[in-house]
C-alpha cells in the first residue's frame, strides 16, 4: 500500500451459502432502502399515510434499474460489444454499470404510474424523494468503491486512490502504482451535501411544487458535470465536444433551475396536500349528535 492514499479492496463480493452477495447490489439495495424510509417520513409529515412511498417505490425501483443499466449499456458500446463478447453480460447489473440519469428518467416513469395509483401528485412525491435520493445516490457510490470504478485522472494528492493494474479498468500505459482522483469519494462527499442542503434550506423556505426536486436536479446536475471533467474511461458519444453525461448533468441543471422558476410563478400559494384533489383521504365526519350544544335555559334556576 502507497504512503497517503485510499488503498482499493481487494475483493467486491462474499458468498452466503451458494450465492455471491455482491457489495455493489448490496449498497445499491440499502440506498433504495434509507431513501424509501426517508421519504416515508417526508411524505407522512406532509398529510399522507407514508406507506405511499412504498407502492410508489414498487414501480420505480425496476423501472429505474432497467433504465439505469439501458442508459450505461448505450453509452459504453465498446464494453460489450466487441469480438468474442458475450452479450448476456449486458444483464449482469450486479457487476456494476447503471447510469444514474437514466435510473432517473426510466424512474420517473415508474414513479409517475405509482403516483397515479396511490392519488399522490408528481411533483410532491418528487419533492419528498429529493434529499433521500441523494443520500441513496451517496451510499450506492460505496459500491463503485468495491468495484474499483468510477475514478478520474491521475493525482499526486494524498487522497488518491489505488487501483489494481491487473484490473481490466486500469488505464494501459500508466505505471502501476499512479493514483487517481477518487471520483467515487467526491461524488458521495457532494451528494451528501446536497440532501443536508436540501434539508436545512426547507427549514427556510418552502420548497414545495417541485422546488425541492428542481434544486436536486441542479445540484447533482453541476456536480456531476465538474466530476465528469476529471474522468478518463472511454465514451462512445461525444457531442459538440463534450461527453453525453456531461452534456446530460448540464441540461439536468439547467431543467431545475427551469423548474423552480415555473413553479414559483405558477404556484405562489402554499402547497396544502401532497396528494391530487379528490384523492386525498376522506375527512372523518364529525358526529353532530355529541358536539351540538345543548340549549341554555335563560330562566332563573330555583
Amino acid at each position: 500500500m502507497l504512503p497517503l492514499s485510499i488503498p482499493s479492496p481487494d475483493i467486491s463480493g462474499f458468498s452466503l451459502g451458494p450465492f455471491t452477495i455482491r457489495y455493489y447490489a448490496l449498497f445499491i439495495i440499502t440506498g433504495i432502502v434509507v431513501a424509501t424510509w426517508l421519504t416515508s417520513r417526508r411524505l407522512k409529515r406532509r398529510g399522507a399515510r407514508g406507506d405511499e412511498a412504498i407502492d410508489i417505490a414498487l414501480w420505480a425501483v425496476p423501472f429505474g434499474i432497467i433504465g439505469g443499466r439501458l442508459y450505461h449499456v448505450v453509452t459504453h458500446p465498446t464494453d460489450y460489444s466487441y469480438p468474442g463478447a458475450d452479450l448476456l453480460t449486458v444483464l449482469y447489473v450486479w457487476e456494476g454499470g447503471l447510469a444514474i440519469f437514466g435510473a432517473v428518467l426510466f424512474g420517473g416513469v415508474g414513479v409517475y404510474i405509482g403516483c397515479r395509483r396511490t392519488g399522490i401528485r408528481f411533483l410532491s412525491f418528487a419533492d419528498a424523494l429529493a434529499p433521500g435520493l441523494l443520500i441513496a445516490q451517496a451510499i450506492g457510490r460505496l459500491g463503485n468503491y468495491f468495484n474499483q470504478e468510477l475514478f478520474g485522472a491521475p493525482t499526486t494528492l494524498p487522497w488518491g486512490l489505488q487501483i489494481d493494474p491487473a484490473s481490466h479498468a486500469f488505464p494501459p500505459g500508466l505505471p502501476a502504482d499512479t493514483l487517481f482522483h477518487p471520483l467515487f469519494l467526491y461524488e458521495m462527499l457532494w451528494n451528501l451535501t446536497g440532501a443536508a442542503v436540501i434539508l436545512l434550506l426547507e427549514r427556510r423556505v418552502a420548497l414545495r411544487w417541485g422546488k425541492a426536486f428542481g434544486l436536486y436536479l441542479i445540484i447533482y446536475g453541476t456536480g456531476r458535470a465538474f466530476l465528469e471533467s476529471l474522468r478518463i474511461d472511454p465514451t462512445g458519444f461525444v457531442l459538440w465536444g463534450m461527453k453525453i453525461n456531461m452534456l446530460t448533468a448540464l441540461l439536468v441543471a439547467l431543467a431545475g433551475l427551469t423548474l423552480i422558476i415555473v413553479q414559483t410563478r405558477r404556484h405562489p400559494e402554499p402547497e396544502e396536500s401532497p396528494f391530487r384533489p379528490g384523492r386525498g383521504p376522506a375527512p372523518v365526519a364529525a358526529d353532530e349528535s355529541s358536539t351540538a350544544e345543548e340549549p341554555v335555559d335563560p330562566s332563573p334556576q330555583p
